[in-house]
């Protein structure tokens, strides 16, 4: 063979190393491509999880509407309206988690809030009890607003009514996270009470609102949930919210509410067992008040 030939020879086989390389270069290449975008398509799909099961809006409460609701918030000095509503939260909260052996026992955590009739005070103790175990440092408070005829809770916190507990049992491809409101006071959520609805009570009492009660029952197993209900003589939803809650709190307003319509309220309420009854608006005598200003203990 020539010298010639020799350099040819050499030359082709340089030429085919070269081409093998480029396709092993191209194959890799092609292999990072797909991985790439592997990598994209997960972190879309868990981009799209993480929005589907964080879908709670912020709500900044008016602390100044609160207060002029006669509301305690969290930074107040401590007073006799919050002794009194720490007094309350304690039995409720040694109900919900103490040891659970019935149905209602183990929705002690789920705590309905009514009233005989309106305006005795049902969604200020609803509101005051949730901002008082919002104070605890080891649970969170869901208030949910389901008195939908009347729903006062988001106006206490001086905020406008959105979507809420109706949409959710109404449209079953919603859930609760859609409604739900994420707001500046650590430690509590609210679920609004959402459209007003010829049908309030049928839905209230459909197997939708089981369900809804069974998952909060459920998953937040480790939260008090605090219901505010429509008035018992105002509303026939009220009964029917008390089959499936733990525990009822029923406020009763001082020197107004007779003991004939309490005593008919009460019959209503039998699907409950647990009810605590709360008198509201009650006027101490002087020099008899409790709490708040014992001796140096000036809160």
């Amino acid at each position: 063979m020539s010298i010639i030939e020799k350099a040819a020879a050499k030359t082709k086989v340089r030429e085919e190393l070269l081409k093998q390389e480029n396709k092993i270069e191209i194959g890799l290449g092609s292999k990072r491509k797909q991985t790439s975008l592997i990598e994209k398509t997960e972190k879309i799909k868990n981009t799209k999880k993480d929005t589907q099961e964080s879908n709670e809006k912020d709500l900044i409460i008016n602390v100044d509407e609160l207060t002029s609701n006669n509301i305690l918030v969290m930074n107040q000095k401590n007073s006799m309206t919050s002794e009194e509503f720490r007094l309350i939260k304690r039995q409720l909260l040694l109900n919900a988690f103490t040891k659970r052996n019935k149905k209602h026992d183990d929705r002690g955590n789920i705590i309905m809030v009514t009233s005989s009739k309106p305006n005795e005070g049902k969604t200020f103790s609803a509101v005051s009890l949730a901002l008082s175990i919002a104070k605890e440092r080891d649970l969170t408070v869901m208030l949910i607003d389901a008195d939908v005829a009347k729903p006062d809770v988001l106006k206490y916190m001086g905020a406008n009514d959105g979507k809420g507990l109706i949409d959710i049992i109404e449209d079953k491809t919603m859930n609760i996270g859609d409604c739900l409101l994420r707001t500046n006071i650590p430690n509590l959520t609210i679920l609004p009470a959402g459209k007003n609805h010829s049908l309030t009570t049928e839905l209230l009492a459909s197997s939708r609102m089981g369900d809804i009660i069974d998952e909060l029952a459920e998953r937040y197993h480790d939260r008090v949930i605090i219901i505010d209900s429509s008035p018992v003589l105002a509303s026939s939803s009220a009964p029917v919210i008390a089959l499936n809650v733990g525990q009822v709190v029923f406020v009763v307003e001082a020197e107004k509410t007779n003991e004939s319509e309490l005593t008919e309220a009460l019959s209503l309420m039998s699907g409950c067992p647990n009810i605590n009854l709360i008198l509201n608006k009650a006027r101490f005598p002087v020099g008899k008040k409790k709490f708040g200003s014992y001796y140096g203990y000036n809160f």
